[in-house]
């Protein structure tokens, strides 16, 4: 696969738009493109957690605040973003968190926040830069996801269901903007050392003492999870954005593949076992 550096427009640098800039994978990759001659819309909550990139890398870089949950402010974002730099070629959602609590612990508020920044504010950005990718002739619209958009665990089970929602959304997606010329890819990290289980990342439900020690032991469980680094995934995304084809969904890391091909194979088998009860329940064809 050759790794060429040329956008679709043939100025050589490529645009980025990324939310979620100021720390984990989206820092990184913001860093990483513009180190290697890119430019970056590089978004965040906090301006002053991006400020850095602006001293860093001058005016190859636009630092814009943005709440994702705010459908104005993103749209404002993305269009001062597009009129800024004149095109957006990757337009990345990398903004989101964890909810730690069991099933019956989260509250609806608790799953409603998590899905307005998830999910919805990924939508919202979506829906605001579509209309300018369509009118300069293409992009690439990336989502972060991760391996629990196909597997779950316990305790973090309701971010793992805004992750299958975000593959769904995403594979739809990749389907009706294909003529368009818009490409669409799912990045789906596996365990990473980045900030997104520090304190930042994660919000907490209100616990209920019949869960504690079940919580304590998972919890202690993913500290001895052996994690990537960060800094060696730039290569692996410059690759998908570069790429004429690049595929729809990407693992990131080597753990992901093994989790997920185990899963699927225990899936077909249960459906298989299940197969004669299940056709028995066509019926007859009306």
């Amino acid at each position: 696969m050759e790794h060429q550096n040329d956008s679709s427009k043939g100025t050589g640098a490529k645009v980025w738009f990324i939310t979620g800039a100021s720390r984990g994978f989206g820092r990184v990759w913001a860093d990483a493109a513009l180190k290697r001659g890119d430019k970056v819309a590089a978004t965040a909550r906090k301006l002053e957690s991006i400020a850095d990139l602006k001293e860093k890398y001058g005016e190859n870089v636009l630092t814009l605040q943005l709440d994702v949950t705010n459908p104005d402010q993103v749209t404002t974002a993305v269009e001062q973003a597009h009129a800024h730099f004149g095109r957006l070629d990757i337009v990345l959602n990398n903004a989101g968190y964890s909810l730690v609590g069991t099933i019956e612990e989260g509250s609806a508020d608790d799953v409603r926040a998590l899905y307005e920044t998830n999910i919805f504010g990924t939508l919202s950005v979506i829906k605001a830069a579509l209309p300018l990718l369509r009118e300069q002739g293409g992009g690439h619209i990336l989502g972060t996801s991760s391996g629990l958009g196909h597997v779950t665990l316990p305790v973090i089970g309701y971010y793992c269901s805004s992750k299958w929602a975000f593959e769904a959304i995403h594979e739809s997606l990749a389907k009706e903007v294909e003529a368009l010329g818009i490409k669409v890819t799912i990045i789906e990290p596996g365990a990473y050392a980045t900030e997104f289980g520090s304190q930042d990342s994660l919000k907490f439900a209100v616990g209920m003492d019949l869960y504690t020690d079940f919580k304590t032991k998972f919890v202690d469980s993913l500290k001895t999870m052996e994690r990537g680094d960060p800094e060696a995934t730039p290569d692996a995304i410059f690759k998908i954005v570069d790429v004429e084809n690049p595929p729809l969904r990407f693992f990131l890391g080597s753990h992901n593949l093994p989790w997920v091909r185990a899963a699927y194979t225990e899936r077909l088998a249960l459906w298989e076992e299940w197969e004669s009860v299940s056709n028995a329940a066509q019926g007859q064809p009306k």
